[in-house]
């Protein structure tokens, strides 16, 4: 797991911003039935970013996630992985992931993803992102190469070992936050990385982040508070470069 449950987004909460938030039910296209939390703003809005979460699945850092992206204008979707297994019901705080984690599988997670990215449309956004962490880091890279028509991808330190089959299919630009002390993911994987979007003419970018462990971006993590600040920066670059 790449958070404590008790952890949030180190991004600032915009006192006033005028949102809505629910938790949904969403279907796929192979009739799979996935649990979702969506936060808009209350006005019109043309960008919509869905967010896959580390391998504990929905809990409460992605809901607060989809909030602080809804308070800068952009309806967010951040979803369930385990509606197959484990249903959409609610869990509580000792949910045991790992047996689900190992019964997910990288089309069924593209399929959910899928059916976000049309809850997302049809609620008027022309403009579709997805951002993910961890195992959902690599599954937000994927999606650029899931034909979604997504405008970027980003992926917060995601393993590039998932991703390297799929990057000759990648259609949208890639943003890879990567720490730069990860104990599982060693710089040579991520220049790896590098070079097979290069090599096959693809647009990213992708930032090591010197002395930051795996799940840097936490409020709690406040020696790494700078690098947050930075990845979130460019998060929000990102998305205005290419929406």
């Amino acid at each position: 797991m790449c958070f404590d449950v008790d952890s949030t987004p180190p991004i600032p909460v915009i006192s006033g911003a005028a949102v809505s938030h629910d938790r949904l039910t969403l279907t796929a296209a192979d009739g799979n039935e996935l649990a979702a939390f969506r936060a808009a703003p209350d006005g019109p809005a043309t960008t919509g970013v869905v967010i896959l979460p580390d391998v504990r699945g929905l809990y409460r850092f992605y809901e607060e996630l989809a909030l602080r992206f809804a308070e800068r204008g952009h309806v967010a979707v951040a979803f369930d992985y385990f509606g197959r297994t484990a249903g959409v019901g609610e869990r509580d705080d000792d949910f045991e992931y790992r047996p689900h984690v190992d019964q997910t599988t990288p089309q069924g997670v593209q399929t959910d993803v899928g059916a976000c990215v049309e809850h997302v449309r049809e609620l008027g956004c022309t403009s579709i992102f997805t951002v993910g962490f961890c195992f959902g880091g690599s599954g937000s890279w994927a999606s650029a190469a899931g034909g979604h028509g997504l405008q970027g991808a980003v992926g917060f330190y995601g393993r590039p070992s998932r991703m390297l089959d799929r990057v000759p299919h990648v259609e949208a630009p890639i943003l890879a936050l990567q720490a730069g002390a990860d104990q599982a993911i060693s710089h040579e994987e991520n220049l790896e990385f590098e070079r097979a979007l290069r090599e096959h003419g693809k647009e990213y970018e992708l930032i090591e982040y010197e002395g930051a462990p795996h799940s840097f971006f936490d409020r709690k993590q406040e020696e790494f508070a700078e690098a947050s600040e930075d990845a979130w920066r460019r998060v929000l670059e990102f998305i205005g470069r290419y929406q």
